[in-house]
């Protein structure tokens, strides 16, 4: 038994299992980044392809998000030469510059509502309270710095677009056509129905007037995407798909396709019917699977949606325990996100583009 505990090797931060991506640093320490193996060689590749959706991601971008400036430029330390990818291992590092540690003197002690401090202290006997240490939203800037790369490796043919479709109880009309990314950006809770938009702004703001949060839906598209990607039982597309969402900070739900309301169906309704398009390429009249089937892609859209819980910091008070176990009063302080949705939505394309990479080039090793 202590062999075998010996011998455990613990992947937490690494995914993939050849584009692999090994996400490091915490919310309030020196950087934050990942380093990327598995990339292949000669591909074009620069800071400013990385930075487009670093800029997406970062704080202080709107009136509704943190108030925390951070620039997060990044730097290619390794693994590209002269504009292209070497093969070996790619490292990209954001600098941490505008943190204030002293907000968080207090939950050293104590642990918050609906955070990691409690489960931290459990598993490892101690934690880095600043900022939430590697619990911290601020590691997903490792992801979207891969996620970039994983779109090169996808090529201009694969679409992946994500937006807010509901925040607390406002919900857009659903659409047919996928939002282009300016239509996304155009608002700034990316919301590409801008009267909806408008009133998810109001819920927001109202939220964090009253000292508390909301949460919401992302949904995403992945479109371009040949058929027969992932593999049976196990790995398959939408498991990996779903593992990847549901490692993201504040997620607590996952669905692909019609997800449950399609329990809400009968079969004759549910089942997406084959037929050959103008370009001779199969496909489906409906799209109830989600673009998946058997575990692979079916060459349909993947679609499926990310829930999002409200942000766990607020600044009521509210009743907890202290790590000697004694009750104890806490209100949030720092700068947090009265809605992480918005800013999710970079994050949720990032973490598509890992899983399809991966899937991609794992394919290229199953036939001739």
């Amino acid at each position: 038994m202590r062999c075998a505990l010996l011998c455990y090797i613990r992947m937490g931060s690494i995914y993939g299992k050849i584009f692999r991506v090994s996400t490091f640093g915490e919310s309030h320490g020196v950087a934050v980044g990942c380093v990327v193996d598995g990339c292949p060689s000669m591909l074009p590749l620069s800071e400013e392809d990385i930075q487009r959706d670093l800029d997406r991601r970062r704080p202080g971008q709107s009136s509704i998000t943190t108030h925390r400036d951070e620039a997060d430029r990044c730097k290619i330390l390794s693994g590209v030469f002269e504009g292209k990818s070497t093969g070996t291992p790619i490292c990209v590092v954001v600098e941490n510059q505008d943190h204030r540690s002293g907000d968080y003197a207090e939950i050293a002690k104590v642990w918050r509502p609906s955070h990691a401090d409690y489960t931290y202290d459990m598993k490892y006997g101690f934690r880095d309270p600043r900022g939430g240490g590697r619990s911290s939203a601020r590691e997903t800037i490792g992801r979207v710095a891969a996620g970039a790369i994983a779109k090169k490796i996808l090529g201009d043919g694969v679409t992946i677009r994500a937006w807010v479709e509901s925040i607390h109880s406002i919900s857009m009309p659903q659409v047919k056509e996928t939002p282009t990314l300016e239509e996304v950006d155009a608002t700034e809770v990316r919301c590409p129905h801008r009267q909806t938009a408008e009133r998810m702004v109001e819920m927001v703001k109202k939220a964090r007037g009253e000292c508390d949060s909301v949460g919401g839906v992302v949904r995403c598209r992945i479109e371009g995407l040949p058929a027969g990607l992932g593999d049976p039982v196990f790995d398959r597309f939408e498991a990996e798909l779903a593992k990847a969402m549901l490692s993201l900070p504040a997620t607590k739900g996952f669905e692909i396709g019609s997800g449950f309301a399609g329990t809400r169906m009968f079969g004759s309704q549910h089942n997406d019917i084959f037929y050959v398009d103008e370009n001779k390429k199969v496909r489906t009249k409906t799209n109830n699977a989600g673009g998946t089937l058997g575990g692979m892609t079916s060459g349909m859209p993947v679609d499926f949606r990310v829930a999002f819980k409200p942000t766990a910091t607020i600044a009521k008070e509210q009743d907890t325990l202290s790590r000697a176990l004694e009750p104890a009063k806490i209100v949030g302080r720092g700068r947090h996100d009265p809605c992480v949705v918005p800013r999710a939505v970079p994050i949720v394309e990032a973490m598509a583009a890992l899983v399809a990479a991966d899937c991609l080039l794992i394919q290229r090793t199953t036939r001739i």
